[in-house]
Order: C-alpha cells, then structure tokens, then sequence
C-alpha cells in the first residue's frame, strides 16, 4: 500500500482493542466532550446572537484561552482531574497523512485494531481520541475520528506540508 506521508512528530499512547472496547468508547466520546466546555458553548451561542461582530477575533480567543486556563488550574486544585485510561504502548509517530499515520518503531500487529490517544501539538493542546486498524507494523490507518478532530487533523497536516515545501526550496 502506498500512502503519501508528512512528517510529523507527534505523542501517540494506544492499546489493543481487545475486549476493552465499551471502555475505550467511553473516552473516545469524554475527550470529545472536553472541545464543548461551558465557554466555548458561551462563544458558539454569542457567535450565533452576533454578539461577538464587533470583537477582536483575535483577542477574544485569547481572554478564552486563558478562561480555559485558569478553569484548567481550578480543576488541578480541586483534583478534579479527568482519569484517562492506561495505554499499553507510548509511541511517537513520525509521519502522518490524510487517515494515516506511520510510527517510528514497529509496534503495531499487521490487521489488528487499536485505541489511540494523540497529542495534537496545535494551539491550545488537547488529546484527540482515534480508532486504528495496523496496516503493517509501523502503518496505521485511522478508522474513526470526531468531524472537528479530522478538520483539525487535515489542517495540521497542510501546514506540515508546507513546512515541508519551504525547507526543500531553501535547500
């Protein structure tokens, strides 16, 4: 199979399906629910009142970014922390492409299915949940990804790109 890969350095922590899947399906969902914060629903519904026509785009995701943060710090002293599940393998992936991806060490079982949490490297930093089949032992194909995640996924994976594009013309 040839897949046209970017490089990406990017955390990966996963685990065989096995018979873990109500579990795994349960975080793939909470980590999904953690974009809808009683913030960003405040945004979305300013957004849809037009209340939010005459701010800086700009400076109103910052005030946002730092409510999430200081959200963040309260949870910390609270220790109301989200319990994420243990994974059997922490991976760095070395190159990604649209639904794919390839690790640098071969860890993966060719045709065997796995639940994966990536840590997208984009502003602000989140864990993304992603369901994988192993092409072979370095190559995963993603199965099931959230629709904002995939977006999020395709336009990390264009400016990779592009990165990569400038580097080869200054060479």
């Amino acid at each position: 199979m040839s897949v046209r890969l970017v490089s990406a350095p990017i955390s990966l922590e996963f685990s065989a399906m096995g018979d873990r899947q109500a579990e795994f399906d349960r975080e793939y969902h909470q980590l999904s629910e953690a974009d809808e914060d009683p913030i960003s629903q405040w945004l979305k519904l300013a957004k849809a009142r037009g209340e939010t026509s005459e701010s800086d785009p700009v400076l109103l995701n910052l005030m946002i970014e730092l409510h999430r943060k200081i959200d963040n710090l309260e949870r910390i002293i609270k220790d109301d922390v989200p319990i994420r599940i243990v994974m059997e393998y922490d991976a760095m992936i070395e190159s990604i492409g649209y639904g794919f991806f390839r690790l640098e060490k071969a860890l993966l079982t060719p045709q065997k299915n796995y639940y994966g949490r990536i840590d997208m490297p984009v502003h602000p930093r989140h864990d993304i949940g992603v369901f994988f089949k192993a092409e072979d032992a370095y190559l995963g194909q993603i199965v099931k990804m959230h629709e904002h995640d995939e977006k999020e996924w395709g336009a990390y994976l264009t400016a990779r790109e592009r990165v990569m594009i400038r580097e080869m013309r200054g060479k």
